[in-house]
């Protein structure tokens, strides 16, 4: 018999795979996940009380392949549609055995399905809940309570990206040639999206979502696997190395530790020395992109035991190179931090203060810069800096730990002025 846990772990481990081939088989989304659905509420009832499959994989798309063809006899049926009856038998026919398929038999789908889900002809935020709930096997709630937002508001943005993928023809195969690199990084893109809402999550009372990291290293680890890129490495290497960090980013009472602050005996070395072997492999091939950038950089951070201990001249010289590829403010505020670490606060805060427009409405920019502003005892602005950062904060464990750097902030002034 298999309990409860072990259950939703196997469902969740093989999910992706069985819709995959559903949906490449069935073309169509919503009949695939019905049919799996299905599956999954027959598995739960059956492997309870008679043991779990030794393939479970194969018995959930044997499961759910007769659902679909069920589904379909009775839509053709209700609509006298010979079509749907006529692709009824025809899969019925191929999908002759009832024998459970081996599961080495069972075609790998979810490269295709992946580049389907992120097609640019769909908005971010669909590509993101549509790959979620396809390639992950996330229900539309956990999804939704991922990036807190209400249940029907996740639901919708699944509907309408299979609906723009049925409306649109969108077709479900890995581009070849100028487009694969094209589509390369829009799957990129989201994999990465991804991660970072459950590295820092935006909003709520929980900084980390692992749920959301676990699944992204998931998707990231399949497109390296399957697609031969030093970038797809990159990814993986870099979304390991900052994952090996988690543990040491909240306290035991809870509190959100910056880096620079963190035990890094907590620090899982396993996983960076992993990413750093990926890492390494990558820039084997003498075509570093952004992606084997930040995965040196957050290799270099890695690299440092000891806090006060990190190489910040070679950061600096990896956002440099960063630049070259992708000169974002965002990239450009992380080297004015490693410009401030490596020279001095006042050479960072020169480049923060630049980009003072273009970021004015970016949280970590007013935190960024309320520090630089402490650090060369400018307390005054520094207190306004924070109280910026602090307005745009909507994580509940970022605020209180802003709020406290602001009062030491006070405590410094006040400290400075005594002794003038």
């Amino acid at each position: 018999m298999g309990d409860g846990d072990t259950i939703t772990h196997l469902y969740r481990a093989h999910a992706g795979r069985v819709l995959a081939l559903l949906i490449a088989r069935l073309n169509d989304f919503q009949l695939a996940e019905d049919a799996l659905q299905d599956a999954w509420l027959e598995a739960t009832k059956r492997w309870s009380t008679e043991g779990i499959p030794n393939a479970p994989d194969a018995w959930l798309l044997t499961v759910a392949r007769r659902r679909a063809i069920d589904q379909l006899r009775r839509i053709g049926t209700r609509e006298s549609s010979q079509e749907e009856l006529k692709f009824a038998y025809q899969l019925e026919a191929e999908w002759s055995s009832d024998e459970l398929l081996a599961e080495e038999a069972i075609p790998d789908e979810r490269l295709r399905l992946i580049f389907t889900c992120c097609h640019p002809a769909l908005r971010s935020e669909h590509q993101i809940a549509l790959t979620l709930r396809t390639l992950c096997g996330l229900s539309t709630e956990e999804i939704a309570r991922a990036f807190l937002l209400p249940a029907t508001t996740m639901a919708q943005r699944i509907v309408r990206a299979k609906r723009k993928i049925r409306d649109a023809k969108i077709p479900y195969r890995v581009p070849e040639g100028e487009q694969l690199g094209e589509r390369l990084e829009a799957v990129r893109s989201v994999v990465y999206l991804t991660f970072n809402e459950g590295y820092v999550a935006h909003t709520g009372d929980m900084l980390i979502r692992d749920e959301l990291c676990t699944e992204a290293i998931r998707l990231a680890r399949l497109l390296n696997e399957q697609v031969s890129d030093p970038e797809n490495a990159g990814l993986l290497a870099l979304l390991m190395l900052h994952h090996s960090r988690c543990a040491a980013r909240i306290d035991d009472e809870q509190n959100y530790v910056p880096l620079d602050q963190q035990n890094r005996a907590l620090w899982d070395d396993d996983q960076a020395q992993q990413g750093k072997a990926l890492l390494m492999n990558a820039l084997g091939h003498r075509r570093p992109g952004p992606y084997q950038i930040q995965a040196a950089i957050s290799a270099v951070h890695s690299d440092s035991k000891q806090n006060g201990h990190t190489d910040w001249a070679q950061i600096s010289g990896l956002y440099q190179a960063l630049l070259d590829q992708q000169d974002t403010p965002v990239v450009r505020l992380n080297y004015a931090l490693a410009v401030a670490n490596t020279e001095s606060p006042t050479a960072g805060l020169t480049l923060i203060e630049c980009l003072a427009t273009v970021l004015d409405s970016y949280q970590p920019f007013h935190a960024a810069r309320a520090d630089l502003l402490r650090r060369t005892a400018r307390f005054g602005e520094a207190c306004k800096a924070y109280d910026r950062a602090i307005s745009l904060t909507t994580n509940a464990l970022e605020k209180p730990y802003l709020m406290q750097q602001r009062q030491i902030c006070i405590l410094d002034g006040n400290l400075n002025d005594q002794n003038k």
